[in-house]
């Protein structure tokens, strides 16, 4: 592992005077071998991932929705990670010595900080929007066709990612002065700064999880508070005569109907006149629609209350993947810094950070699973791709 041991004159402050770089590479050869095979998995995964993703929103013009918008914006830095982060990262681990030159550092660090805050922005920015959309669905439905303030909002969590940091990896020298790093080592200059490092990680990790939390709590009791007075109403609610409604999940089509009048059943519309109806309600954007009937305020509560617990469960998954993989690494950190790096061994950082540019590649196998929408676009993708390889294997054959 890489042990970079950097000990300080002068109250930690690395700009003022550096004493000793000691660097120590403690891999077998067979462990290199592990090490490479791993991150060039996991790196090949996080930009093949989420390459289709994006490929998805071309293809696919039903995804292009705010809520979705939000993923792509998470789609995009993650690809970062995967294309820039982690391909730099993997000699420096192996070899213990940055050998590109300190304008290179900086730009990897530059990307590297921003992509990854960006992505922590984007996920309260998800978690906000499905906030909204649970407890606010009014205002929400308001917002759908508000498609520059979905931009903006995209383009801020870009611009306050790189503000975080972006300035002070470029500048911390010109502005406040002391000894340059060795090129051979790439870390930024204000990386034993404390009262910066602090101030930074409450806005990088900690006031995005209190957002997250905060939010993924307002729906969880939006929700449950619903359920419970959904039971209550069913409890008191008869049965109207003659009411023919459609409920239109996710997941099925449940037809209920009452006739006092007549014995023979439910009669309806039939499956294909069904389906006439999901082709239009689908394109208008519409969760329900009425059949020869009427859909009375319980049942839309009832519908509007199961698209929100599915909202809920895809949410708590992402968010919970991101938490499992970024919190190791952001305690640590803190940890790091009130013991000045001597209490955490340095194999420790690689591992957690390894494990944070992880969700980079957990991501686009969540959107499917949580989403059909994403699993009908991505069908298509691959669809689209099986049936060019058949025309070009024809096309080979011919000649």
């Amino acid at each position: 592992m890489i042990n970079l041991k950097i000990r300080n004159q002068t109250e930690g402050n690395l700009s003022a005077v550096i004493e000793n770089v000691d660097f120590e590479v403690k891999f077998s050869d067979g462990v290199k071998v592990l090490i490479i095979t791993l991150m060039s998995i996991l790196t090949f995964f996080t930009v093949f991932g989420n390459i289709l993703v994006m490929l998805a929103f071309i293809v696919d013009k039903r995804l292009r929705t705010q809520s979705n918008y939000f993923l792509l914006n998470l789609a995009i830095c993650d690809f970062f990670v995967g294309a820039f982060s982690m391909p730099l990262l993997l000699p420096y681990m192996l070899n213990g010595k940055w050998m590109l030159g300190r304008i290179v550092c900086k730009l990897w660090l530059t990307i590297d900080y921003t992509v990854c805050v960006a992505s922590s922005f984007s996920v309260v920015l998800i978690s906000y929007d499905r906030f909204i959309s649970v407890t606010k669905a009014v205002l929400y439905r308001q917002q759908q066709n508000r498609h520059r303030q979905t931009v903006f909002k995209m383009a801020a969590v870009w611009i306050l990612s790189f503000i975080l940091y972006g300035p002070a990896i470029l500048f911390w020298n010109m502005a406040f002065g002391g000894k340059e790093i060795p090129d051979n080592i790439c870390v930024a200059d204000f990386f034993d700064i404390w009262y910066f490092n602090f101030g930074t990680s409450v806005f990088d990790f900690a006031l995005p999880l209190i957002s997250i939390s905060f939010f993924n709590l307002s729906i969880y009791w939006s929700i449950k508070k619903r359920s419970k007075k959904k039971k209550h109403s069913s409890a008191l609610q008869s049965i109207k005569e003659k009411e023919k409604c459609i409920y239109i999940t996710a997941d099925d089509i449940v037809i209920y109907a009452s006739s006092l009048q007549q014995n023979g059943g439910v009669t309806g519309p039939t499956k294909s006149k069904i389906n006439r109806y999901l082709r239009h309600f689908h394109q208008k954007g519409s969760t329900f629609s009425p059949i020869n009937g009427r859909l009375n305020t319980q049942d839309v509560n009832i519908i509007k209350l199961s698209q929100d617990k599915k909202i809920a469960k895809s949410l708590l998954i992402i968010v919970c993947i991101f938490l499992i993989c970024w919190a190791p690494y952001s305690f640590l950190i803190s940890i790091g810094k009130a013991c000045n790096g001597y209490c955490i061994q340095s194999y420790w950082y690689d591992i957690t950070m390894c494990l944070l540019y992880a969700n980079s590649a957990i991501n686009p196998i969540l959107y499917p699973l949580c989403h059909k929408s994403f699993r009908s676009a991505f069908n298509m993708i691959f669809e689209m791709c099986q049936k060019k390889r058949s025309s070009w294997n024809i096309h080979c054959i011919i000649k």
